[in-house]
């Protein structure tokens, strides 16, 4: 319940506050004295939006503040979810806004987001005025009532998870059915790239050997006329490298019986000779093995011509490049391969989701349709009482083509409030005052099905008086049994069932005026009832009225 709102700053508002009660508090004041201001202030701390120009005109800043107690409203888990500060008893809304156009919201003393602001404010108080009135024309809202008289909470909830089952394994199957059709598009041109990558026959390695052998042929003629040299250099005829390196060896050891260290000289000459050797030996065979041969050139380069071209073609540069191409390509096409499978599969999933949603929508269904007869019998006795003695009322089912969100059910209101007129749907032929008549009975009606925390009502009563007024206040009077109601009215029968009456007025000021609350007590509050039976000059005969009012209520 609202235990307390303070708001600093706000339009005609220096500075106000309000301590509530439980049960049914009732707000008066003349026209244009500041009730929908309040009003307007408390819905800015609900995540309604802010304009700077709902800040006191000279004034900087305005601040509202909510004190609420919701140690019954089970609210612990959003707080959590939220990671907002929960002592499971108390919770304070405080909204800030700035001339400069800045806005901030807290939820005790934590920054939040409007939206999560607004979505806490929607689980705290149900603000009910004539234009929401209008919402009971809409076919969305009336399944929420028929679903909060239902008690369908339970059979919605399994729905629900059935319905975001079903959607997320169609989601899948859609998305598989158009990488499907995408993949099936393009699995030819994948087949042709893939079936040129393999007809190349990569090898890893291979270009690089290529490249050099291609080398070696085209300076065949250099490589044979170098290695020629170097071996006749090395061990020709006459003079060259192993004689010269023998004759050394051949010199050292001539002296090492005289000079012992030339002995190992001697041994490194002749490790050089042998190596030499090996060297003439190896350019030997190289040379022998060198030859021009211009069938292999010609192969040679017609092979690195396709390597590059199939490079060139991807925009790569390397065989292995190729060969992870080549991979990558079988892989997806394997995949394309499977899809048939994966489709079959995921369309057995989807079709069993669909089962199991249209099988908790039926359940759905029924316990809707089973409730209907007690909630219509229930809604004609209730308007029967608030002088509407001849409606009939009906709730019309249609199933819908397709389940969404809401189930399988399309939801009417059909209504007649006079004999002799055929039934109709409540948008076509409700009037104002019956509208409002209707909403507030529906609402007395889902308070005691639902633990509802606040209600308030905006001149819900606007276009009711006398009896019809009377028996208006006593359905809120009755409704604070369950639940925390504040009304705002302009009717005296409205005003006297009250538990606790405010009344709002202005204040002249030096500078201006300003809009003030104040609770009554039993003496003031029988004048403020007079003042609204007689206007602005209070008779005695009022003020009788108002004390009997007040004692019948």
């Amino acid at each position: 319940m609202l235990k307390s709102l303070t708001i600093e700053n706000y339009a005609l508002i220096d500075s106000l506050s309000i301590e509530f009660d439980t049960g049914f508090s009732v707000i008066t004041g003349e026209t244009g004295a500041g009730k929908s201001i309040i009003l307007g202030a408390l819905s800015l701390i609900l995540g309604q939006r802010a304009d700077a120009r709902q800040i006191k005109q000279g004034e900087s800043k305005c601040t509202i503040e909510g004190v609420f107690d919701i140690s019954s409203y089970g609210l612990e888990p959003l707080f959590q979810e939220m990671d907002w500060i929960h002592d499971g008893d108390e919770c304070i809304l405080r909204r800030e806004l700035w001339s400069g156009g800045k806005s901030r919201a807290f939820v005790n003393d934590s920054p939040v987001y409007l939206n999560d602001l607004k979505e806490l404010g929607d689980r705290l108080i149900d603000i009910h005025s004539q234009h929401r009135s209008l919402a009971l024309q809409d076919n969305l809202f009336q399944l929420s009532v028929v679903d909060a008289l239902a008690d369908t909470g339970k059979e919605r909830r399994e729905y629900g998870m059935a319905y975001e089952s079903f959607r997320a394994a169609e989601k899948a199957l859609n998305e598989a059915r158009t990488r499907s059709r995408e993949s099936k598009e393009e699995e030819d041109y994948l087949r042709f790239q893939l079936d040129a990558l393999q007809e190349a026959s990569l090898q890893e390695g291979e270009q690089e050997q290529l490249e050099e052998e291609l080398k070696t042929i085209t300076h065949a003629e250099e490589i044979k006329s170098g290695l020629y040299e170097a071996v006749s250099l090395l061990g020709g005829e006459g003079l060259n490298g192993e004689s010269l390196l023998r004759s050394a060896a051949d010199a050292l050891r001539r002296v090492q019986r005289f000079f012992p260290k030339a002995e190992e000289l001697a041994q490194r000459v002749d490790a050089a000779y042998i190596d030499v050797k090996d060297v003439r030996e190896e350019a030997a065979r190289h040379f022998e093995g060198v030859e021009f041969d211009p069938a292999r050139q010609q192969w040679v380069e017609e092979r690195l011509s396709t390597l590059y071209g199939l490079q060139k073609k991807h925009s790569l540069h390397t065989t292995e490049e190729l060969i992870t191409l080549r991979d990558d390509l079988s892989e997806r096409l394997r995949k394309i391969d499977s899809l048939d499978e994966q489709l079959e599969a995921l369309e057995k999933v989807a079709n069993e989701k669909r089962s199991e949603m249209l099988a908790k929508a039926k359940g759905l269904s029924e316990k809707r349709r089973a409730a209907a007869p007690a909630i219509e019998k229930q809604l004609i006795e209730r308007l029967d009482y608030v002088k509407m003695p001849n409606t009939r009322f009906k709730i019309e089912y249609e199933a819908k083509k397709e389940p969404d969100t809401t189930g399988m059910d399309a939801v009417r209101f059909i209504f007649s409030a006079n004999k002799n007129v055929p039934m109709q749907p409540v948008a076509e032929i409700a009037s104002g005052g019956e509208i409002s008549r209707l909403m507030l009975c529906l609402k007395a009606m889902i308070a005691g099905a639902t633990a509802l925390p606040t209600i308030i009502f905006d001149e819900i009563d606007t276009g009711t008086s006398g009896e019809v007024a009377d028996r208006v206040g006593a359905i809120m009077k009755e409704m604070s049994g369950e639940m925390q109601v504040i009304g705002i009215s302009h009717l005296p029968q409205i005003a006297s069932k009250g538990h606790v009456h405010f009344v709002v007025y202005k204040e002249e000021l030096t500078d201006g005026v300003a809009t003030r609350i104040k609770r009554l007590d039993p003496a003031e509050r029988v004048t403020e009832i007079a003042r609204m039976l007689s206007g602005a000059e209070v008779t005695s005969e009022a003020i009788e009225n108002a004390r009997v009012m007040l004692s019948g209520s």
